[in-house]
């Protein structure tokens, strides 16, 4: 649940960061010089076993329509290899003395919402390095597949970059390597985000995989709405309750206003922004041991009668119904919309493409009280079979250090992987951004289960089934019954 921005262009850039919201949106960006392109048919077709264990993968990524929503139309994409400008690297090494003469090429995978964090960082690692990484950006439906068939074939890539829920199934299925040592010898491991390392930690305690990339759902809101219906602009609602009279005052501007707006046909979307009220309601929709469904929780139907009661006092659009996550950001961007859950990614995207709108950033609210959100984002490690183990390791080690956490990762607009980094010289221009790595690193959490796409990413999956017959058709105990059966049915497999 991110993602990341740097010199690409302002636009590409927050766009990417938009795509990231959620798991995978569907669409990589058109090839451009020293870039080749591989086919989506490329890929050997993964063992039934490994399919198994990540199926409804392309379907989370078309529930996934936010996180991560839509940062570009997914027919208009393709699947991209970059080079990191081989020969523009070239020049600059040829002048500067730095990578090249002899080094180990890395070959990394990532999906494609990571390429405006991913070039301008592999560049900077490559003109200084004589080792050379080589990026290949995969469309993010795509990726579990391409990813699981190279697994099979022993044609793994030395390193991935992948959302954060797909890890705890990758390392089930073997096909990670064990980088406990090398995360131990971090002297600021401790300060890795937490939910990101549970992710990618095996119940035995052997670690994966470590953050790549950090993203964490909020509250955002129209300060000018907030003002015109007479509240405090400056106070976000602490309470579920307070956001319901916040969003009464704010529709009744009338002017096709609306208090609040989430997307319902969006399974992905609702697992960033409505898992958070949940989980800041004292509930859980898993167990610690994320064996058993708690989908019968107190909080669970508390939020879910709260949403029914916005739709049904009109607080919400109608066309949030059917919005499967691609006017998840584009609604609010429009300034009708008084309080929406998002994520950091919608701070640059806001000010860089609607400086009109002036917004708030909260955390999100429990029915009572308390706060929560979703820790989003990527987290990279090392498939098994990789022939160049330590020179990967050393990649990551590099990537997690004061200098580039701050001056590549912090500088363009993103979170830092690292809490003792967060408040840092760039953050402190705009302090939405230490709000929203406050929430993540403070009270962040995301599910953490092998079946994770099948229940609370796929469209037609128990999570966004119960939420859409709760919300709009007022069934909230047999929905709630019906989901719980479903998950229980599911985690039992």
């Amino acid at each position: 649940m991110k993602t990341r921005m740097f010199r690409w262009g302002a636009m590409s850039l927050l766009l990417t960061i938009f795509s990231l919201v959620v798991s995978a949106c569907g669409g990589s960006s058109t090839a451009t010089t020293g870039q080749t392109t591989i086919g989506a048919t490329d890929a050997a077709v993964a063992p039934a076993a490994t399919v198994a264990q990540t199926t409804a993968a392309t379907s989370a990524a078309a529930a996934a329509t936010a996180a991560e929503m839509t940062a570009a139309p997914a027919a208009t994409m393709s699947e991209v290899t970059a080079t990191t400008a081989a020969a523009a690297t070239a020049a600059q090494t040829a002048a500067t003395g730095g990578g090249g003469g002899g080094g180990t090429t890395i070959s990394f995978w990532s999906r494609d919402s990571d390429q405006a964090l991913i070039e301008p960082v592999i560049k900077v690692y490559n003109d200084t390095h004589p080792n050379q990484v080589k990026a290949t950006f995969i469309p993010a439906d795509q990726f579990v597949q391409k990813f699981a068939a190279a697994a099979s074939g022993s044609a793994a890539p030395d390193l991935i970059a992948v959302d954060l829920i797909f890890m705890p199934s990758f390392i089930a299925s073997g096909e990670m390597t064990d980088i406990s040592s090398m995360v131990k010898a971090l002297p600021f491991a401790s300060q890795l985000s937490a939910a990101h390392m549970k992710e990618g930690t095996s119940a035995d305690g052997k670690v994966y995989s470590v953050p790549f990339s950090a993203e964490g759902s909020v509250l955002i809101y129209n300060k000018k709405l907030f003002k015109q219906a007479g509240l405090d602009p400056e106070k976000a609602p602490k309470t579920m309750a307070e956001m319901a009279d916040d969003s009464k005052k704010i529709t009744a501007l009338g002017n096709g206003t609306y208090g609040f707006y989430f997307s319902g046909a969006c399974a992905g979307c609702n697992a960033f922004t409505v898992m958070p009220y949940i989980w800041a309601s004292g509930g859980d929709i898993l167990s610690k041991d994320s064996k058993t469904a708690m989908l019968t929780d107190p909080a669970v139907k508390g939020v879910m009668t709260w949403l029914h009661q916005m739709w049904t006092d009109k607080q919400i659009p109608e066309t949030s119904k059917a919005d499967t996550g691609t006017d998840f950001f584009n609604t609010f961007a429009a300034g009708k919309i008084g309080m929406v859950g998002s994520g950091g990614f919608a701070i640059a995207q806001l000010k860089t493409a609607h400086p009109e709108i002036d917004f708030g950033v909260a955390p999100l609210p429990g029915l009572t009280g308390g706060q929560a959100s979703f820790a989003g984002g990527d987290v990279i490690g090392i498939p098994t079979g990789s022939q160049h183990v330590k020179e990967a390791t050393d990649f990551i080690s590099w990537y997690l250090s004061d200098d580039v956490q701050i001056n590549q990762v912090a500088k363009g607009n993103a979170l830092p992987e690292r809490k003792d980094l967060l408040d840092n010289q760039y953050s402190k221009k705009d302090p939405r951004y230490i709000t929203v790595g406050a929430a993540m690193y403070d009270f962040g959490r995301t599910p953490l289960s092998v079946h994770y796409n099948e229940i609370w990413n796929d469209v037609n999956g128990p999570w966004l089934t119960m939420i859409q017959k709760s919300v709009f058709d007022g069934q909230i105990d047999p929905a709630i019954k019906e989901a719980q059966d479903k998950v229980t049915s599911i985690l039992s497999q």
